[in-house]
């Protein structure tokens, strides 16, 4: 089970990549309430894209249970309601991995003993499954390079990785 937070999401999807993974994954994906809102609250193309998802139920929507969490969880690790609700919900089903390419969240995640998984880690898996070709992979990351937030290390990193070396 992945557990996807807005970030991560509309990343994938400005780079293609969402259509391919949701194509391929055999296990059980899903986001809370407080992403549903915020992905497809906009007429942009992704979200339309993942609303269609949605519809199609490639992506669940569950509602977390626990809301004092998410607040506490917002509170201490300044993160907003969506990327709260995503951590909760992966404490609440026990099993998952989060999606997320926030930095709080992320850092919330190694403290709670969360797994996750970043944009750059699909893109990194999709080369490697065969899914994208290197040459696919590095066109991508260098997409995902101008509208995400990562460090030149984790680019060069990933680039390295996509290369094979």
């Amino acid at each position: 089970m992945i557990i996807f937070d807005s970030s991560t999401l509309i990343l994938l999807t400005r780079i293609d990549v969402l259509d391919l993974f949701l194509s391929s994954f055999e296990g059980t994906v899903i986001i809370p309430e407080k992403v549903r809102l915020e992905v497809t609250r906009s007429d942009k193309e992704d979200a339309e894209s993942i609303n269609r998802h949605i519809e199609d139920k490639k992506i669940g929507v569950v509602k977390v249970k626990n809301v004092a969490l998410v607040k506490r969880l917002m509170d201490d690790f300044s993160i907003d309601a969506g990327e709260a609700e995503a951590l909760t919900l992966a404490g609440e089903k026990k099993a998952g991995i989060v999606a997320t390419d926030d930095r709080n969240a992320i850092r919330a995640c190694k403290l709670l003993k969360l797994e996750f998984v970043t944009a750059v880690s699909f893109l990194i898996r999709a080369v490697e499954k065969g899914v994208l070709s290197k040459d696919e992979g590095i066109v991508k990351l260098k997409k995902l390079q101008s509208i995400g937030r990562y460090s030149k290390q984790i680019l060069d990193d990933a680039a390295r990785q996509i290369q094979g070396g």
